[in-house]
């Protein structure tokens, strides 16, 4: 249930406005001039005001400014319903923290209850998609981090974009020589390597990093186009993890690979 404070001078008005947002489902509170609502604010958990910028003791625009200006919920939101609904009226108050603008003259109770609910549920919504973002931000912060020494863009997409959707953070390289430079560079969790690369084949690549204590002990995982028993042989006793054939392999099970030596982000 939202929580709305009504401001309005005129008890006729305010008791309409009452029942129709309760009849609602708001929970209703009520301010008669400016320095009430300041009040109710600071004692009061509010979702939304509707403020008319004409009050007694204070003004409208000068309320929107001290709510606005600290020692207030930040996420309250302000929506405007006032018969001073010149253009001017409007960007001043929207430029001064408003967050909608309802020209009272337009809206009869129960009209102005629906476009309240409208601009209510458009910040609601904005909010969910912020709070996804900030989730979707600190998962990538502590993502494993894999690097993908490939040259084939159709196994590329195939296989790391499976990683990504599960919350990898994927890197890749299209050559042997590239893929070490990356490899050392940064500190991965995980490598996938194809056996047959320019520059530095998927063999040369495992001895290289092998060598180094920052990546020696990273898993490596090697994919092959095709099943040669010497090849394999020699990475398997070079300390890889895994070798797989990449036509026999799809996207979901080399993932669930990956899981068993990462875990799950």
């Amino acid at each position: 249930m939202s929580r709305i404070l009504l401001v309005e001078d005129d008890p006729m008005i305010s008791e309409i406005y009452t029942k129709k947002f309760a009849d609602s489902g708001f929970d209703v509170l009520n301010a008669e001039d400016g320095e009430q609502v300041l009040k109710v604010a600071k004692d009061e958990k509010i979702d939304v005001i509707l403020l008319d910028l004409m009050m007694p003791k204070m003004d409208g625009f000068e309320v929107i400014e001290k709510l606005r200006g600290g020692g207030y919920d930040p996420h309250v939101q302000i929506i405007i319903s006032s018969n001073l609904s010149e253009r001017d009226d409007r960007d001043k108050a929207l430029r001064l923290g408003a967050n909608g603008f309802i020209a009272k003259s337009e809206y009869n109770p129960s009209d102005l209850v629906k476009e309240v609910q409208r601009l209510l549920g458009q910040y609601q919504e904005k909010m969910k998609n912020e709070e996804r973002m900030q989730e979707g931000q600190e998962k990538n912060k502590s993502a494993k981090k894999i690097l993908m020494i490939e040259d084939e863009e159709i196994f590329l997409e195939m296989f790391g974009e499976k990683l990504k959707q599960l919350g990898y953070e994927v890197s890749f390289a299209k050559n042997g020589a590239w893929g070490v430079k990356e490899a050392l560079r940064s500190n991965f969790d995980l490598f996938i390597i194809d056996m047959v690369m320019p520059a530095l084949t998927g063999e040369e690549i495992v001895g290289k990093l092998k060598m180094e204590d920052n990546t020696k002990n990273t898993p490596i995982i090697i994919l092959s186009a095709s099943v040669d028993d010497e090849s394999r042989k020699t990475v398997e006793n070079m300390g890889i993890n895994a070798f797989f054939v990449k036509t026999q392999i799809t996207p979901t099970e080399l993932s669930k690979k990956v899981e068993e030596f990462l875990g799950r982000n």
